[in-house]
């Protein structure tokens, strides 16, 4: 299923929220994050879903369908009800951050495109971000939780299919999104880099390790259909693999390897980019690779390092544990 496919499943579902007016301005805004904002599919998808909770909660609150007089005439005490009511359902921060600025896009778009202005959600305060530092795996769980992928299938393809992936996910540092989006004809016997498109349509050139490259050549032996064209990583339907089924079975590994719940597709870049500075990487090499727009965002993998460094200290030193 293509995410034009995932986005037009969930215009139908604004039908029963809003009137035709309104759907034909999510359209137009969804095309503006997809084109002019250039936002990964991803984000946009989790953006849809963002307005259609509001629209659903105003949809509830006024009783009628969601108008542009509606939108227009939405008061603080409309966007903080909102918020409390996602609050209810034990939402992160991050997400509530995420979804107000999913609406504050919205209704930028809407004034930019001379539709309406609501200048009360300039006064709603984002909920702030937890501060916290990515979660990397140790080596050897890395490199435990490859091998038991292969095994964890029924079917040996599948298996192959999933060691690929998290290989390519630890061995390059990618987004699941990035790994995802490849294709079989990307990956060939002398290939040595990659150009991966990441988020805001940036590319970047991600060298290939012989390790990898080796690990993709033998899933791709086992691809059932592997045309140039087709996705380097299907589901059991030949559609390209949806995200939800790495996480399901990432699950089902760290459950069989005792594995903490902070051991995501995500946690294994966190953990190529850790373990590369952790061996000299300099700073600037490590945010090329991850795709980084600012240095800043790298930065918090050096504080990671710094940690794991002063808990060896404090397990290992003789000292680490005298009172001052």
């Amino acid at each position: 299923m293509t995410m034009l496919t995932e986005n037009q499943l969930h215009f139908k579902d604004f039908d029963t929220l809003v009137d035709s007016v309104v759907l034909q301005d999510i359209h137009a805004w969804a095309d503006w994050l997809n084109i002019e904002r250039r936002l990964s599919a991803y984000t946009s998808l989790n953006y849809l879903l963002d307005l259609r909770a509001f629209c659903a909660f105003l949809r509830r609150e006024k009783d009628k369908k969601v108008t542009r007089s509606i939108l227009e005439k939405c008061a603080v005490a409309d966007f903080r009800a909102f918020l409390v009511e996602q609050s209810a359902k034990q939402l992160s921060r991050a997400t509530l951050a995420r979804q107000m600025s999913a609406l504050r896009t919205f209704f930028r778009f809407l004034l930019r495109t001379h539709v309406l202005e609501n200048t009360a959600i300039k006064a709603i305060r984002t909920p702030k971000k937890p501060r916290t530092l990515p979660k990397p795996l140790q080596e050897d769980d890395a490199l435990n939780l490859l091998h038991e992928a292969i095994k964890a299938q029924k079917e040996h393809w599948q298996g192959m299919r999933d060691a690929a992936l998290l290989t390519l996910l630890y061995g390059c540092g990618l987004r699941i999104s990035e790994a995802l989006a490849l294709n079989v004809g990307q990956i060939g016997e002398k290939t040595e880099a990659l150009v991966i498109t990441g988020k805001g349509n940036k590319q970047r050139i991600v060298p290939l390790l012989p390790i990898v490259r080796s690990t993709l050549l033998r899933a791709i032996k086992e691809h059932p259909c592997p045309t140039t064209e087709a996705p380097l990583f299907v589901g059991a339907r030949g559609e390209r693999l949806n995200p939800g089924v790495v996480q399901r079975q990432i699950r089902r590994l760290r459950a069989e390897l005792g594995l903490p719940d902070t051991v995501t597709p995500h946690a294994l870049r966190h953990s190529f980019a850790t373990h590369l500075l952790s061996a000299g990487t300099d700073l600037r090499s490590v945010q090329e690779l991850l795709g980084h727009a600012s240095l800043s965002a790298t930065q918090r993998y050096t504080e990671v390092d710094q940690a794991q460094l002063e808990r060896v200290y404090e397990k290992a030193h003789p000292r680490a544990h005298l009172k001052s």
